[in-house]
């Protein structure tokens, strides 16, 4: 299992967030985001978002660490993209 996850400079709720995505399927990024006890709620369209204080333990876990541009490529190479607005089923599904 590889999952993936960006620096954490995405900021919101007064606080910085990284994204956690798979390049393989859903399943395996609902598997290893409950392992580390994040909540299903953290799940936006094609990843989790996890605040920065989560960051290195998420890492420690196993994640990878890429940029952001590598988040997105990783989705789109495995099918997984969900752009804003279109929640249609993913490949990964």
């Amino acid at each position: 299992m590889t999952v993936y996850i960006d620096p954490p400079t995405w900021p919101g709720h007064g606080r910085m967030w990284s994204h956690l995505v798979s390049d393989v399927s859903f399943d395996e990024l609902h598997t290893f985001a409950e392992e580390l006890g994040v909540p299903r709620r953290a799940f936006e369209r094609d990843h989790y978002d996890i605040p920065s204080h989560r960051y290195a333990d998420v890492v420690r876990a196993g994640a990878v660490e890429v940029s952001s541009r590598e988040v997105v490529r990783l989705l789109h190479g495995a099918g997984l993209r969900r752009p804003k607005g279109r929640m249609g089923p993913a490949r990964g599904e």
